[in-house]
């Protein structure tokens, strides 16, 4: 198997853990850098995660154009992994997903911040991109190039970036990576939402989010996880 066949695979089984995961529901994508051209980008096809075969999966150009359409309908949210890999050459997969559990830090003044050692991996810093200041009344839909870069600007350095009344984007260095960083982020929007109604929450501290984070440390917990969720997604398939 050629190393673009094995990464198609592995993208394959993301989108099906995502969906099977409760991160995407009929909506929602994951890309990842093409291994032989890292200016071009592969994503599915316009299809619920769950059903992705390997045949869906596309190959698109810096400005989000398909290289080989062949009559597959592309996601039309697809700026949204074009500008943020222009702008983050260290990232090498993108998720983008409507997680019930973060919509509420979209809309409100509270921010969404790790409680607990599994969930460092989402950063100290979650910023919310709202499309409505720059580019007023919208469907609320990252439809362009030019609403990509903003949000792309809004993510800056941080690994992820919540979408007033939309969703999240998330970044990582691998696919498993990017699985394993939008489940927790889903269960820590959850979680910590549970705690705020106990009383004061104690979140991670700076320099305990940076020890417990495992996102550049591929050889960790991070490949039992992934193994762990490839396993049972495909026992389900």
């Amino acid at each position: 198997m050629s190393d673009l066949d094995a990464l198609i695979a592995d993208l394959v089984i993301a989108n099906r853990i995502l969906g099977r995961e409760g991160v995407c529901d009929a909506f929602g994508h994951i890309s990842v850098r093409h291994p032989d051209r890292p200016d071009r980008f592969l994503l599915s096809c316009s299809r619920s995660p769950e059903f992705v075969q390997a045949d869906d999966i596309m190959v698109f150009e810096p400005d989000g154009s398909p290289v080989d359409a062949r009559g597959r309908q592309p996601y039309l949210e697809r700026f949204i992994h074009c500008a943020i890999f222009e702008a983050r050459p260290d990232v090498q997969s993108i998720v983008h997903n409507h997680a019930p559990g973060v919509i509420p830090y979209s809309v409100t003044q509270t921010p969404l911040r790790p409680i607990q050692h599994t969930f460092a991996r989402i950063g100290a810093d979650i910023p919310v991109w709202d499309i409505h200041d720059r580019f007023g009344d919208t469907n609320m839909l990252v439809s362009d190039v030019a609403q990509g870069r903003d949000l792309a600007a809004c993510l800056a350095d941080n690994v992820v970036v919540l979408m007033r009344g939309h969703g999240c984007t998330v970044t990582a260095p691998s696919i498993a990576e990017a699985v394993l960083t939008s489940i927790y982020l889903q269960v820590n929007a959850q979680l910590q939402m549970d705690a705020m109604r106990l009383g004061d929450v104690t979140y991670l501290t700076p320099g305990e989010i940076e020890a417990s984070s495992q996102i550049n440390q591929p050889k960790s917990g991070s490949v039992r996880a992934w193994e762990y969720l490839k396993a049972r997604t495909n026992q389900e398939a």
